[in-house]
């Protein structure tokens, strides 16, 4: 049943990034994470207690309650991160940037354990590093640099602890064992928690005064990826699943993103952007492949 969960989890999370980017458009970033989050959480709460489950999501003991906290605040990092990356760049060059972690974690292999990459993982680098150069060429012709963009440097530390994250996620799923429900509604709710205090400290030291303008986009965010996330953790739960064809297959949202994305926010260099799109996707299935 994993791949009918994973193939919705991908679809859902590509709306999931079309409503996140039309949410924090010329808008204030942290409300907006703040209460789509509170969204996503409130929304979590009425589907686990219309099926039941909620009683038995609840209770943990304090080491489990340490691991999704950890879990929280890598998550929390990196949404304020992508948050503000959304709002400065177009949905076309932030997806596809934000679905290559699967170099970043081929990187940190061969850094910090002396990995030797096969011919196929290094292909599959080559691809991706080509499709980052097509997109800084796209991006020069907006006026993005990516070397000294505050956007692109956002999304890039966003990806990284995405790929952290992602295999994190394996951990507490395949070797702690811990709930599927439990790790969601936790995981919701320590997020809720540790955003609502950045907001208060961003607030009150006076370093957001961007306006804050409610849309019917914010909530939909948070519900989106609760059942986004839904489906990714119930499909990650499945005995000796493999994370790098689940995370392969969720990342095929990105195709729908930039499609869907392009036409509603207009944006331009469609046809240069295609073509990295093209290039870190193909990278994206060799890396697995080799794996």
């Amino acid at each position: 049943m994993w791949i009918p969960l994973i193939l919705t989890s991908a679809l859902l999370l590509a709306f999931y990034d079309i409503t996140r980017k039309h949410s924090v458009n010329r808008n204030a970033v942290m409300p907006v994470l703040f209460f789509s989050t509170l969204s996503g959480l409130v929304f979590l709460v009425a589907l686990l207690a219309a099926s039941g489950q909620l009683a038995a999501a609840v209770h943990l003991t304090p080491h489990q309650h340490a691991q999704i906290f950890l879990k929280a605040l890598m998550t929390a990092v990196m949404w304020t991160c992508v948050f503000y990356a959304m709002r400065a760049l177009p949905v076309t060059i932030v997806t596809p940037i934000r679905n290559s972690a699967p170099l970043w974690t081929l990187v940190g292999g061969i850094v910090l354990y002396h990995e030797v990459p096969t011919l196929l993982q290094a292909a599959g680098m080559a691809a991706v590093l080509g499709g980052y150069v097509l997109f800084s060429m796209a991006g020069l012709a907006e006026g993005i640099h990516f070397g000294r963009n505050r956007g692109i440097l956002l999304v890039a530390i966003g990806t990284l602890l995405g790929a952290v994250a992602a295999l994190y996620d394996k951990y507490l799923l395949q070797r702690c064992h811990l709930p599927a429900n439990a790790v969601q509604f936790w995981f919701a709710l320590w997020l809720v928690v540790l955003i609502g205090i950045l907001l208060l400290a961003k607030r009150g030291a006076g370093m957001d005064r961007t306006r804050f303008e409610w849309r019917w986009t914010i909530p939909a965010v948070g519900v989106l990826l609760i059942l986004s996330d839904w489906c990714y953790f119930h499909a990650l739960a499945t005995p000796d699943v493999a994370i790098s064809v689940l995370s392969l297959i969720r990342r095929s949202s990105m195709v729908v993103t930039f499609t869907v994305g392009a036409v509603i926010f207009g944006e331009g260099n469609l046809r240069r952007k295609a073509v990295a799109l093209v290039a870190i996707l193909a990278g994206v299935v060799l890396l697995t492949l080799a794996r």
